[in-house]
């Protein structure tokens, strides 16, 4: 088995799950499957941490940036809000972590949105200047109020 997960990680799969079904334990990749399923696991850390940066991203553009807003940017905060939803809805035990996660991306935030804005570093908070529960809330938007695509006709 342990050849198979290193010449065909598909074909491993399969048989290995198969094996589980039949209850044959014994000849089972133990070791491999313990890693692909630690694996699972940080894919959804890594999901979370990857679209806490999104949105951090965007409103940090929103903010920044009040002259360029525009749909898009609505939907890209409403997307990433929506997929942070979904995994912690999916993974309970992620929640607790995520107190300190917008400080833990913030800097990575900071990086998109410098390289998207042309804004330099120094313009933006040295720290995240916001806390999980508002990022979370659907109706925050940071900044001045004006322009705001919602209220564009088009």
């Amino acid at each position: 088995m342990a050849a198979l997960y290193e010449e065909d990680f598909y074909a491993w799969t399969q048989r290995a799950s198969e094996l589980l079904r039949q209850g044959c334990f014994g000849a089972i990749d133990i070791e491999h499957v313990a890693e692909e399923i630690e694996d699972m696991g940080k894919e959804q850390k890594h999901a979370l941490r990857s679209q806490m940066r999104k949105l951090i991203f965007h409103l940090l553009k929103w903010e920044f940036q009040p002259e360029c807003r525009s749909r898009s940017w609505l939907e890209s905060i409403g997307n990433a809000r929506a997929e942070i939803v979904d995994v912690l809805e999916q993974n309970p035990s992620l929640r607790p972590s995520t107190s300190g996660l917008p400080s833990d991306v913030y800097k990575q935030a900071i990086k998109l949105a410098m390289l998207e804005t042309g804004i330099a570093k120094r313009a933006f908070p040295a720290t995240c200047p916001y806390p999980f529960q508002q990022l979370m809330d659907d109706e925050f938007l940071p900044g001045p109020s004006e322009p705001d695509p919602r209220k564009d006709a088009r």
